[in-house]
């Protein structure tokens, strides 16, 4: 069983305890009851802590206590419960993440909500073909950025040339673009068409913060109040 196979079932696990807690009907209303579940909750959240910093070994041995816990309340007619278990959906989100900003953050965040994030980080390369500029932080820096944020299950550099050669490695059940990303999602489908990939294209309807929240805006304001050759960037662009 390879450490991929080991996360899909631990975060497996998780979601099914975390839907039990949610959907829960509590029976006999009581001080003990009400801790019992409290404890469940926390383990639960241990438990996710755990998985996110790749602790899948922690996350496995909290979410049993969680559930134990849960189970018990079952077992004495506190509580009704379903346990329903439903292997996560792999989603694939990509793009430059340079100079990581909150729009970055929601991005990875509601991605982190449909199932596992697989994160494809931009060749240094393909950021200047698209962008028109070399991006501030190398493409190893910002891997590394990308790697350790909470909702990303797994970061990687891209293709230089061929995104579906990502799409191809992952086999997402979701791509999720971003609102302004140029890529074309029918392209997108009829590319794993030909790869026999079955999967949904969704894109983010709006950036956060509005228009402004941007790596060139940040760039752009930081010029402007503290450097006087705002026209070399502009040029560049």
């Amino acid at each position: 069983m390879t450490n991929e196979d080991i996360a899909l079932r631990v975060k497996t696990y998780i979601d099914m305890v975390e839907h039990a807690l949610k959907k829960l009907v509590v029976k006999l209303c009581g001080k003990e009851v009400g801790e019992v579940l409290n404890l469940a909750s926390l383990y639960l959240n241990d438990a996710k802590h755990y998985f996110n910093v790749g602790d899948h070994a922690t996350a496995l041995s909290c979410i049993a206590y969680s559930e134990g816990l849960i189970d018990a309340l079952r077992l004495t007619g506190s509580v009704d419960v379903e346990w329903v278990r439903k292997t996560p959906s792999r989603v694939l989100i990509g793009g430059t993440f340079d100079l990581l900003h909150p729009g970055h953050l929601y991005y990875m965040r509601r991605a982190s909500e449909k199932g596992l994030v697989y994160a494809v980080v931009a060749r240094d390369s393909v950021a200047r073909r698209i962008k028109g500029r070399s991006p501030i932080l190398d493409e190893n820096s910002r891997l590394e950025l990308v790697s350790s944020i909470k909702y990303v299950y797994n970061a990687f550099l891209g293709d230089e040339e061929d995104f579906m050669k990502s799409v191809a490695r992952v086999r997402p059940d979701v791509i999720l673009l971003g609102p302004d990303q140029p890529v074309d999602e029918n392209i997108l489908i009829k590319g794993g068409e030909r790869l026999n990939l079955g999967f949904s294209v969704e894109r983010l309807k709006e950036r956060v913060g509005g228009p402004s929240m941007s790596t060139s805006s940040i760039v752009k304001e930081l010029l402007r109040r503290y450097c006087i050759n705002q026209g070399a960037w502009e040029e560049q662009r």
